[in-house]
């Protein structure tokens, strides 16, 4: 069963990982840095907090607490990636971080306990939070390609009002 739950996991976080790339092909580089308000965050912002996060929970996973002495969390918020390949390379970069650390775990791992801000989790609570947080990101990062592109957008699921066509087709393939 642990196995399965790895396996499960990392599944969840390639589908994450795939919706946000789905989303920046939909959008031009200005659309990146695009903010809604002054309080709102821009696509390439939430991908440098990603980053920032996977790089400090996922460095050193089991044996160091998840919020890194050199990760400047506030730092991740402002505004400043310059070009679509600068945040490509920061996703990128939080992510193979994620999956190496995920990759070299094992059954035994799952129990064991980790520190992220100095409290207590077992792995498999610390990857579950993980998974819920970007998540949350990732699902700010297609709500905002959907305001961006507002007609034009093309759906990552199934589309508005083709329900019962999906569920047609997808009870035929069976």
């Amino acid at each position: 069963m642990e196995a399965d739950y790895l396996r499960s996991a990392r599944q969840q976080f390639q589908s994450y990982k795939a919706l946000g790339e789905k989303t920046f092909a939909q959008l031009s580089d200005e659309h990146l840095s695009w903010q809604f308000n002054s309080e709102s965050n821009s696509i390439a912002t939430i991908v440098k907090h990603l980053a920032g996060n996977m790089l400090s929970r996922w460095t050193d996973f089991l044996t160091t607490d998840g919020e890194k002495e050199w990760r400047r969390r506030d730092d991740e918020f402002e505004n400043d990636i310059q070009s679509r390949d600068e945040m490509i390379k920061t996703w990128n970069q939080g992510w193979d971080c994620l999956f190496s650390t995920l990759d070299e775990l094992d059954n035994n791992d799952l129990s064991k306990e980790i520190t992220i801000r100095q409290q207590s989790h077992s792995v498999m609570d610390a990857i579950n939070r993980q998974l819920t947080h970007y998540a949350y990101h990732v699902g700010q990062i297609v709500y905002i390609g959907k305001m961006i592109r507002n007609e034009s957008w093309t759906s990552l699921s199934i589309p508005r009002g083709k329900s019962n066509e999906f569920n047609t087709n997808f009870t035929a393939k069976k």
